[in-house]
């Protein structure tokens, strides 16, 4: 299983940013799919998933900001975060579960700043 992770920059407040996630080595298209990230000093936390029936669920704090999507032709999740704000600076990660056990993406740096 391989989850890459790009998309991710120095953006302004209120800005906007498309990550994505490319897979590979599973059946990305019977899998639930999610993105969480880590600020410096905090846990990792949970952003949003989207399942094999493209089903979402969102954390409090990015709701109605970001949106999951997923291509399951191109075996990749996309995460549109819209309205961005310095508290979502942080390393961006995508994960999946196969076979029981977590599999994470190497992550990709958001910072929102002016």
């Amino acid at each position: 299983v391989q989850l890459q992770a790009s998309g991710g920059g120095l953006v302004q407040p209120g800005g906007s940013l498309r990550l994505s996630c490319a897979a590979a080595g599973f059946n990305f298209r019977l899998n639930t799919l999610g993105w969480y990230r880590q600020a410096p000093g905090n846990q990792r936390e949970f952003v949003g998933d989207i399942t094999s029936g493209h089903s979402t669920n969102y954390s409090d704090s990015v709701k109605g900001r970001f949106t999951i999507s997923r291509d399951n032709v191109k075996r990749v999740m996309y995460l549109a975060m819209n309205d961005l704000k310095p508290e979502d600076t942080a390393i961006y990660y995508c994960k999946t579960v196969y076979r029981s056990r977590d599999f994470w993406g190497q992550g990709t740096q958001v910072t929102v700043s002016s």
